[in-house]
């Protein structure tokens, strides 16, 4: 059931991850710029509903089906069902969009997403435990990981090995070439 382009009736999944926010509307027919925090943002090009919650709100967020979804300078420009011109699109300037994890397209073979990493084990090769990955991030020409205080590229050449988490494996393992003290 739809309320003015609102799916009606939905429990949001437990799995919803932040992927940008609303930072204007596009033209008069009811498109949103979306500011993705990604730089490839493959997710919400491909998603079918995307939820959207206020800044500050405890709420549920409310969830959109997506008519369209293209770049455009940087940003996602999405179309909504039931936001059809300028002024409903405006009304939802600052709203992070939202998507679950389920709906995030299957990576190609040794690519991740970051969610996914964030929050495994590091161990290097010799078995020694270096922590857990508490951020990714892009710094220059590849990604970074940070692992307590330190930031280890995530490359071939270093990490030899990623297993995402599993029933098997509830945190999730990644293997690297590092060792504890190289950044001293």
């Amino acid at each position: 059931m739809t309320e003015g382009g609102v799916v009606s009736g939905h429990q949001p999944p437990s799995d919803l991850i932040d992927l940008g926010i609303v930072y204007d509307a596009q033209g008069l027919k009811g498109h949103i710029k979306v500011r993705p925090y990604s730089p490839d943002p493959i997710a919400l090009l491909a998603c079918k509903e995307a939820y959207l919650r206020g800044p500050h709100s405890a709420a549920s967020p409310a969830v959109y089906r997506v008519h369209s979804a293209k770049i455009h300078s940087g940003f996602v420009v999405m179309l909504l069902d039931g936001i059809c011109d300028r002024d409903a699109a405006l009304a939802l300037k600052g709203q992070t969009v939202l998507l679950p994890r389920k709906a995030f397209p299957v990576p190609e073979q040794d690519a991740y997403y970051w969610v996914d990493l964030i929050g495994c084990e590091v161990y290097n090769e010799q078995g020694v435990h270096l922590g857990m990955i508490e951020d990714m991030a892009e710094f220059g020409a590849h990604p970074v990981m940070t692992i307590g205080s330190e930031l280890v590229p995530f490359v071939p050449a270093i990490v030899k090995s990623v297993e995402l988490r599993s029933a098997e494996l509830p945190l999730g393992k990644v293997v690297v070439d590092w060792q504890p003290n190289w950044s001293e």
